[in-house]
């Protein structure tokens, strides 16, 4: 064999080799480090699983007298929304419950109101609805009236039926409306982001509004403030 075929097979060689021990490596390191895996993607679970395993803290000490503008300051998945209306009266509306009850707004002086706009449809209103539930559960009707209004569109779909069916399934224990936003005075006719919220002082003057969800600890600090 010639000087110059010796070279070319000791390369070869050399080549050969090196590959083999970096394949060596390679699968020694893979072997003993777990390999990271990308997020796993879920489907979204069903609204019962939703609602059901939504960790609501019924407990939660609000510290007392806290300003409507230090709340807000402190709000991180909600925001306030028709500020100029603040301290003006609630105009007045008259709506029939899905059980077919009459109630007047006005009838309501003297207590507390939360007026709640949202759908059955809408996802951050089913986030939102565990908050609501335990809410009626610690404050009685005769402090607190709790009026969820859904109004009525073809698109995205939201009928009585598909109202009704949502409250039953998922034991709605405040009071539900399903409305024609052209039945009811404004501003309430224009909500234009669900779910929304009015607060209703006593003397039936529009003490604040929300947009988006609003935690239980939230609800309950906005409804002690002065």
């Amino acid at each position: 064999m010639s000087e110059q075929n010796k070279q070319v097979s000791s390369r070869t060689v050399v080549i050969v080799v090196g590959i083999i021990l970096a394949l060596v490596i390679i699968w020694a390191v893979t072997k003993q480090q777990p390999v990271e895996q990308g997020p796993v993607t879920h489907e979204q679970p069903p609204i019962a699983r939703q609602i059901s395993e939504t960790k609501v803290d019924t407990k939660l000490v609000i510290p007392p007298k806290m300003s409507l503008k230090d709340i807000a300051r402190r709000a991180r998945t909600w925001g306030p929304i028709y500020e100029s209306l603040y301290g003006r009266m609630a105009p007045d509306f008259t709506l029939t419950d899905i059980t077919g009850k009459e109630h007047r707004l006005s009838d309501y002086r003297g207590k507390n109101v939360m007026i709640i706009f949202w759908a059955s449809w809408c996802g951050p209103c089913i986030m939102e609805a565990p908050h609501l539930i335990a809410l009626r559960n610690i404050i009685d009707e005769d402090e607190l009236a709790m009026l969820a209004i859904s109004y009525l569109t073809t698109t995205p779909l939201e009928t009585p039926e598909q109202i009704k069916n949502f409250v039953k399934k998922y034991n709605i224990n405040y009071t539900v409306f399903a409305a024609n936003a052209n039945h009811m005075p404004s501003p309430f006719n224009a909500v234009n982001y669900i779910p929304s919220a009015f607060f209703i002082d006593k003397q039936g003057k529009i003490k604040f509004a929300t947009s988006s969800v609003v935690p239980l600890s939230d609800i309950k600090a906005i409804l002690q403030a002065e």
